[in-house]
């Protein structure tokens, strides 16, 4: 029976561009729903940017813009990166589009009416210079396990201690440094601990679908039951979980609660609905006869949802996720599909030791896209494991399987075909039906591959059946026939069994190699390709078109120029407006010192626009007397108490309105046009008075 499938990838956050972890992704969930398709399903594949949190509002203040168009910036980049690697999402939206709005009100609605909204007052950290409650990953301080610095507030790096900020020794705000301080707030929490959650979420977790496939793949369920399955004390790790945050938050708000907005995570999730609804709005033209198509197709039990995600993201999709769509009335996921992570040459990606994989470079360099895709597909299984990009392993697979193993058979024939045949296939003797038929007899399996997520399986016969065609090939040497007289039957036999081969396993490829099966179609002078056509060859007297050159190898100059490591480049020009000054020695700079000083006063300067007047505390035993013309950036009581920098041994200067025994840095672009405002250098906390900056 035909199947009706909803497929989503996980939203990436829209403060970055794609890595290769990302491609690696959507290149798994592209491969299955182009297989589904070829099938004869209809699937509707969707994704969308997640738009929302405290760290796109900071990095949109950075820029110095809205989070909104800091967003549509990120999302405009999208394009290259999607269409050059050829997957192809149905509908790519974003978190902030109104139908997220509404349906994320929706749902916690549809959960509070079912009495699993609660509200309780809890202590937070809140940065009294921002203004703001602070997120856990922008609050730092000392590992209150092994004591190391600048540690987040939810885990240490060093340690791998996982505690609450409130633990953190000498904690500080990532954003201003400023110490922060514990105030209350009414937060909303989702209560998954209910013993209704808990009982649909052990079921759930445990279940199939209606085709029998697990929910979650064994390895999934291990990593997720310990949050299920009680302990010695009865009780168990999953608690009530909260959904809320305070304002300034870049987000959509809470219902009836103003200053309130949702936690990222529950909104994010709930954008594959949003995308799906726009995507029928966007197909009917008519806002209202979208939404009525978008609610019958999720009211459909025929219809499947199916998430493609990586493993660090599980708990979000596999318990809460199920849970919020279970309570509020709506269809609930039938298969979460979990992969691992990617390393380049068996080590973490990073951009400056060369271990990076830059998905824009790659294409840039010329190289195939369908080189990455086959390769990653070969790795992939439908288990949550890590991968690797081996570079000589690339090169060495792709040049033997894709080009000396699959492309060869049609280049090694079609010349043939087209110089001495008319371009026309001939019949075919009973060795060649009995090859042909192992390929349509191996077809079957694939598919089956291809459903779990088999990819690596799938192509390893897909190949094993390309060794026999080879065989076939180098037995028969159609290159010697063609120079024997009266064997041009016997040509026109082996060339013709060679070219249905060849379309046989294009098609078996089609999932992977989109682009190059495209191309394969048209040589071949035939429809799309799917998978019911497996049964069927294209017969004596069918007209081919002139073969074109399909693929070109690996060059290992591409893949050394793909992990080559740029020297840096200094701009003569910097974005400050200013060329780098003359270089220097060292002794140079030892005759300046600079010292940590405090402000233990700030007052306007009377008759001036532009100073302030400064009492410095450089740890000396006495205070100093500094003007600095930063009254166009600050208020005189914003600076009591801080720390910053200063010039400690520039000679004193005699004013119009006193003498000034020193200099504070401040940092300003040469064009103040261009770029308005001076900023005054502020120490992390943990500097003193009069230590001195080497």
């Amino acid at each position: 029976m035909p199947r009706q499938l909803f497929v989503t990838t996980a939203l990436p956050y829209a403060n970055g561009t794609f890595h290769i972890g990302h491609i690696m992704e959507y290149i798994q969930a592209d491969i299955w729903v182009r297989f589904q398709r070829m099938q004869g399903h209809t699937v509707h594949f969707v994704c969308a940017d997640d738009a929302h949190g405290a760290p796109i509002m900071i990095a949109a203040q950075k820029a110095g813009k809205t989070p909104q168009q800091f967003v549509a910036d990120i999302a405009a980049g999208r394009k290259p990166y999607l269409e050059g690697f050829h997957i192809a999402f149905d509908n790519w939206h974003s978190t902030d589009g109104a139908e997220n709005h509404e349906l994320a009100q929706a749902i916690y609605r549809s959960l509070k009416a079912n009495g699993l909204i609660s509200t309780r007052t809890i202590a937070q950290f809140f940065d009294p210079e921002r203004g703001m409650f602070l997120p856990d990953r922008f609050i730092k301080g000392e590992c209150p396990k092994c004591g190391t610095q600048d540690q987040y507030g939810d885990n240490c790096e060093a340690c791998g201690a996982v505690y609450s900020p409130t633990e953190l020794k000498n904690p500080y705000s990532a954003l201003s440094g400023a110490t922060p301080v514990l105030r209350d707030s009414e937060h909303f929490f989702f209560q998954l601990s209910d013993p209704r959650c808990v009982a649909f979420l052990e079921a759930w977790t445990q279940g199939s679908n209606a085709r029998g496939v697990p929910h979650l793949q064994p390895e999934v369920y291990n990593k997720i039951k310990e949050w299920l399955l009680p302990r010695e004390d009865g009780r168990r790790d999953l608690g009530d979980w909260d959904i809320s945050r305070d304002a300034p938050y870049f987000g959509i708000e809470i219902p009836d609660a103003p200053g309130k907005y949702f936690y990222v995570w529950l909104d994010a999730p709930i954008g594959y609905l949003a995308s799906l609804k726009n995507l029928f709005v966007r197909r009917a033209g008519d806002a209202a006869l979208g939404a009525q198509q978008f609610d019958a197709f999720l009211a459909d039990p025929a219809t499947e949802q199916v998430h493609f995600i990586g493993k660090d993201i599980i708990t979000f999709h596999t318990l809460f996720w199920p849970a919020m769509l279970q309570f509020s009335g709506r269809k609930v996921p039938d298969a979460v599909h979990v992969h691992g992570f990617l390393t380049v040459n068996s080590e973490k990606m990073s951009k400056s030791r060369g271990t990076g994989l830059d998905p824009l470079k790659y294409l840039s360099l010329g190289m195939n896209p369908e080189w990455l895709r086959y390769y990653l597909a070969a790795k992939l299984s439908g288990r949550n494991e890590d991968i690797d990009f081996n570079a000589e392993d690339f090169m060495a697979r792709v040049n033997s399987d894709l080009i000396g193993k699959f492309v060869n058979i049609a280049s090694r024939s079609a010349g043939f075909i087209a110089k001495r045949f008319e371009g026309k296939l001939g019949a075919i003797t009973a060795d060649g039906q009995a090859l042909l038929a192992a390929l349509q007899a191996a077809t079957p399996g694939i598919t089956a591959s291809y459903e779990e997520r088999e990819y690596g399986k799938a192509l390893r016969d897909i190949m094993l059946l390309a060794d026999k065609v080879n065989a076939y090939v180098d037995q028969n040497k159609p290159w010697e026939l063609a120079k024997q007289e009266g064997q041009d039957a016997r040509l026109h036999d082996v060339c013709t069994v060679c070219i249905e081969a060849f379309r046989l396993l294009s098609l078996q490829l089609k999932p992977v190699l989109p682009a190059l099966a495209a191309q394969v179609e048209t040589f071949l002078n035939v429809a799309p390709f799917t998978f019911v056509q497996a049964q069927n060859l294209l017969g004596a007297g069918h007209a081919i078109n002139a073969y074109q050159h399909l693929m070109q190898r690996v060059d290992v100059k591409q893949l050394e120029a793909l992990f080559e490591v740029p020297e840096p480049v200094v701009e003569k020009i910097l974005p400050g407006g200013e060329e780098i000054a003359p270089v220097i020695a060292i002794d140079d700079f030892a005759k300046i010192d600079l010292r940590i000083a405090q402000i233990v006063n700030c007052e306007a300067v009377e008759g001036s626009t532009k100073l302030l007047r400064l009492t410095l505390d450089v740890g000396e035993g006495r205070t100093r007397n500094v003007f600095s013309g930063i009254a166009s950036m600050y208020k005189p009581e914003d600076l009591v108490g801080k720390l910053t920098v200063m010039v400690a041994n520039l000679a004193p200067r005699k004013m119009k309105f006193g003498v000034s025994e020193g200099m504070v840095l401040a940092a300003s672009h040469a064009d103040e046009k261009a770029e308005p405002g001076i900023y005054v250098l502020h120490p992390w906390p943990g500097a003193k008075p009069g230590m001195r900056i080497h």
